[in-house]
């Protein structure tokens, strides 16, 4: 890459200016603006949900104030609805997450590995696949009934198709030389998984880890609305039937925060783990 500073330093302009390299702008230079500008969006959001609410131009019962809202959150905390109701669907997505990540992870790498089973699995897998969520809901309550194991199951296979694209990819990616230095240096093939093909197949693991992740929570939360007596999703539906909007809200926010929390814990998980392994030999 040419180095322009020593260019214009040679070449000087007839002007007699001094030339050089270009200032940095300072908000570029800031490193804490980035992290600032993801608050304009919400912070334009609340100021217009309270302007809107603070005219009128919405009525209550369809609009609650933030105030309203703030207010009918911390009833649920102080109650403790909020809680139990939160730790019961964590648990849930903690369950399925766990079976679905395992199943996923297991099919995927066989197929990255195998090119036979890829191509005798994959046509039946994609079109399962396209299947959603809710789709299922009808025909494993058959099976299952209403009680735990299907949210366990439906969380799981909303989670199994990333994990196992994301795997699957992962393997697949892995440069053929780091395996061929696997061969040279006379590597098992335990010590060849995990030197080799596990850290150069960590991006794409968790891209599917975090996806699936995604995917769990919000299915869970769209059994709990049809299919559950317990956990964020009743609160949800709950708070609808008794037409209060104010809590409703506020377990939509609860919802948000908490799906957003759960992306930011497995990406800290997989940025200390990509420094522990260096993503690559």
């Amino acid at each position: 890459m040419t180095d322009l500073s020593h260019w214009a330093h040679i070449h000087k302009p007839r002007t007699g200016l001094r030339a050089g390299p270009l200032p940095r702008l300072p908000f570029v230079a800031w490193r804490g603006f980035p992290a600032l500008i993801g608050l304009i969006v919400p912070a334009a959001l609340l100021a217009a949900w309270f302007g809107v609410t603070w005219a009128r131009w919405v009525p209550e019962q369809i609009l609650p104030a933030p105030a309203a809202v703030l207010e009918a959150l911390d009833g649920l905390v102080r109650s403790g609805d909020l809680k139990s109701n939160l730790w019961i669907s964590l648990g849930r997505v903690a369950y399925g997450f766990g079976a679905g990540t395992l199943a996923g992870v297991a099919l995927g790498a066989g197929m990255g590995f195998s090119a036979w089973l890829d191509r005798f699995v994959r046509p039946s897998f994609l079109v399962i696949s396209q299947i959603p969520i809710l789709a299922w809901l009808p025909f494993f309550m058959l099976l299952l009934g209403i009680g735990e194991a299907l949210k366990i199951v439906l969380v799981a296979k909303a989670v199994f198709t990333p994990v196992t694209l994301g795997t699957c990819a992962g393997i697949r990616d892995v440069p053929v030389g780091y395996l061929e230095l696997a061969r040279v240096l006379r590597l098992s093939r335990v010590r060849t998984l995990y030197r080799i093909v596990f850290p150069a197949a960590l991006p794409q693991l968790f891209s599917g880890f975090r996806y699936g992740l995604t995917h769990a929570w919000l299915a869970l939360v769209a059994v709990e609305l049809l299919a559950s007596y317990e956990g964020v999703g009743y609160l949800l539906v709950y708070s609808r039937q008794l037409f209060q909007l104010d809590v409703m809200v506020a377990v939509m926010l609860v919802i948000a925060v908490t799906g957003f929390a759960l992306d930011r814990l497995l990406s800290l998980v997989d940025s200390r783990l990509s420094r522990r392994f260096g993503g690559a030999p």
